[in-house]
């Protein structure tokens, strides 16, 4: 267990260095350690979910918006309380004109952070370009 402290404690200090790439590496043996081991019911959920959250970061960082939501969503389910991973993932459903979708995670990282400031003025944003977007396309339509 001291060894994945370890590669995890590296990860976050390449990640804070913006050192993605290989935080990326680290991150991504931290997450196969505990994905194919034996050691996957001791895991820190906590870990898991941070770890899975800041290499989506990495993603959303390259452009790589659904690899990133699969990472986001993946922090989610190993700790479904972790407000951040519904942000980002909102965001980039945001991006893509999901409107919907972005504006359940919002809602939910509300649901269990109602001080969370960026997805208050996400939901809000969200709401207005989803009227603004429905607008031009039934216009289109007519």
């Amino acid at each position: 267990m001291e060894a994945e402290r370890e590669l995890l404690s590296k990860a976050h200090s390449l990640f804070q260095q913006q050192q993605y790439e290989a935080a990326e590496k680290l991150y991504t043996r931290f997450i196969e350690l505990h994905e194919t081991s034996d050691q996957s019911g001791r895991c820190n959920s906590d870990d898991l979910a941070l770890a899975y959250n800041n290499r989506g970061q990495i993603k959303y960082f390259r452009v790589d918006f659904y690899e990133a939501m699969d990472d986001y969503t993946k922090a989610i389910q190993s700790k479904p309380n972790f407000e951040v991973p519904y942000y980002n993932r909102g965001l980039i459903q945001y991006r893509l004109a999901y409107f919907d979708d972005a504006q359940n995670d919002f809602k939910k990282v509300l649901e269990i952070n109602p001080g969370f400031q960026d997805a208050v003025l996400g939901l809000k944003q969200n709401t207005i370009d989803k009227e603004t977007w429905t607008k031009r396309h039934v216009e289109k339509v007519s």
